[in-house]
């Protein structure tokens, strides 16, 4: 088995080994994989943070030995990019630009220096609110997981990553976690709301504001109301999604 880390801001992850074909996720700086197979131009990969298999091409891949990938793996002292973008410094005094919820790992592969703002370790649920808000705006783009470009599972995923908490990739995935509320009344902020399509399939996920308010994205990061029917898209007047559950996932 090869272990690989992410030494760039961004590494699209394909679902096919093809530079055009979907993207089903991103790798940010710091993140570091098992590498499953390898091809030519490219290898297909599996996440550790959420188990997600993809390609990524091989001119993006930097291999790291497996005693660095088991201290990784082993290694209680998470930190996470606080700002909304900053750089890491290399020996040779040349910076890589990283991004929000980028991690800041302790591992001689990625040789760079960083003294930008961390947050470490589990935060209180009240803290949800506000690092979701960092992401106000941020335009949608599906598979992403950075203020340039985020899909409604990763916008959860990464504001629950930073704060020290695990979830999976996808929407549904993510719904199977938790415990499950009967009512809009009995979310607290923080609270992940579900929704599915005509198909009955959860396609959307959002975070819980409180006093009937709810962040998700839909074009882009964005406010709404939530009722026990759906979102209400004030811009639009009318909903666009329907509710499926609420789940209490701290």
């Amino acid at each position: 088995m090869q272990y690989g880390i992410c030494h760039l801001s961004i590494i699209p992850v394909r679902s096919n080994p093809d530079e055009v074909s979907e993207m089903v996720t991103q790798l940010l700086f710091g993140e570091h994989f098992k590498i499953l197979e390898s091809r030519k131009n490219w290898s297909r990969i599996k996440t550790i943070f959420d188990k997600c298999e993809g390609w990524i091409m091989n001119s993006q891949l930097v291999f790291i030995p497996e005693e660095e990938f088991t201290a990784l793996q082993q290694s209680q002292d998470s930190k996470f990019v606080a700002d909304l973008i900053t750089f890491v410094e290399d020996r040779n005094q040349s910076l890589t630009p990283i991004l929000l919820g980028s991690s800041i790992p302790e591992t001689p592969s990625l040789d760079a220096s960083f003294d930008g703002n961390v947050i470490k370790g589990l935060q209180p649920k009240v803290k949800l609110i506000e690092t979701s808000l960092l992401y106000l705006n941020s335009p949608e783009i599906n598979g992403g997981r950075s203020p340039f470009g985020i899909d409604s599972a990763g916008f959860t995923q990464m504001v629950y990553k930073i704060n020290g908490y695990n979830l999976l990739r996808t929407a549904d995935k993510q719904s199977t976690q938790g415990v499950a509320l009967s009512f809009v009344e009995e979310s607290e902020a923080g609270d992940l709301a579900f929704f599915d399509n005509a198909s009955g399939e959860i396609d959307h996920v959002g975070i819980i504001m409180g006093n009937n308010y709810i962040i998700h994205v839909n074009g882009k990061v964005r406010v709404d109301r939530l009722d026990h029917a759906g979102i209400f898209n004030n811009d639009l007047r009318t909903y666009t999604h329907q509710l499926r559950v609420i789940k209490k996932i701290i």
